[in-house]
């Protein structure tokens, strides 16, 4: 089962930032998660349409300057990273789920991940695009390959499920309190693969791996991954 650090390691480092990002990986996750905006002409990796929670910046964010962002300080004492950043961080082959915050700017980012990705040949990353914007996620079908494309579901499993047929998604995300044995045997009879968000405690853990799920986004990635070890190792 893959253990994909969400905002990398949020629940031990400041979210969506390069240390939090190499924290992760340097546990032993399989992969990191991250959020893309686009500011003027520069893609960022932010959740927040605002600053406060993550900064010490006051307000939405699209009020300032790429310069005047940078200036920033996340609650670690970063500054807010751009996309290339985090992709060079990523560079040791760990799979990158790039979740687009934002409408309108699929292409910029895939056309950025797939440059990125040709000038820079250590770069051996698997890369995942999902969207919570339908209008985004089919954006993203038409522009990448199948096997890239992730369909977030939200509260409503029938609907993504169905959307992730129809676009020959490669993989299906769910928010922990829809997983089910039945829900992931349907959608692995739909040749679907199934990641939960976002798995921190243990007996979740425990609760995926025993719906035989693909895999989980998790706050605390080094320890998912301990136990996902132990779990699956011939003595755990």
């Amino acid at each position: 089962m893959l253990v994909i650090g969400h905002r990398g390691a949020a629940g031990e480092i400041a979210e969506n930032t390069l240390a939090s990002f190499r924290y992760a990986i340097a546990g032993g996750a399989d992969g990191i998660e991250f959020d893309v905006r686009l500011l003027g002409e520069q893609l960022i990796v932010l959740h927040d349409d605002t600053l406060e929670r993550t900064t010490n910046g006051v307000g939405a964010y699209q009020q300032l300057d790429v310069t005047a962002l940078r200036a920033l300080k996340t609650t670690n004492g970063e500054p807010i990273p751009f996309l290339e950043e985090v992709l060079a961080l990523a560079g040791s082959g760990a799979l990158v789920n790039v979740e687009i915050k934002q409408s309108g700017i699929a292409k910029r980012v895939v056309e950025t991940v797939n440059h990125f990705a040709d000038n820079t040949p250590q770069w051996r990353s698997r890369v995942l695009y999902s969207s919570f914007d339908h209008a985004t996620t089919r954006a993203l079908a038409d522009l990448v390959d199948p096997q890239q494309l992730a369909v977030l579901c939200g509260s409503d499993y029938q609907t993504a499920l169905a959307s992730a047929q129809e676009l020959a998604a490669w993989s299906i995300h769910l928010p922990l309190d829809l997983v089910s044995e039945d829900c992931v045997a349907e959608a692995h009879a739909a040749r679907l693969r199934v990641l939960v968000y976002t798995v921190n405690e243990l007996h979740e853990l425990a609760h995926c791996m025993a719906c035989g799920v693909d895999g989980v986004f998790s706050d605390f990635p080094a320890r998912a991954t301990a136990y996902v070890q132990r779990s699956q190792s011939p003595t755990g």
